[in-house]
C-alpha cells in the first residue's frame, strides 16, 4: 500500500483510506448512504 501512495503523491494528487464502518471488500452498491457518507467525511490520508 505504500507503494502506490508514494506514486500517487508522485502525480500530485490525494489518495485517502475509508474511515470506520465499511468493511474490507465490502460492495459499495449495497452501502447505505449514511455509512458511506461518514466512512467518506472522516476518512485519512495514506
Amino acid at each position: 500500500m505504500m507503494y502506490l501512495a508514494r506514486k500517487i503523491k508522485e502525480l500530485d494528487q490525494r489518495a485517502t483510506r475509508l474511515a470506520h464502518g465499511l468493511p474490507i471488500g465490502a460492495d459499495l452498491e449495497c452501502t447505505d448512504e449514511v455509512t458511506l457518507g461518514d466512512a467518506l467525511l472522516v476518512r485519512s490520508d495514506m
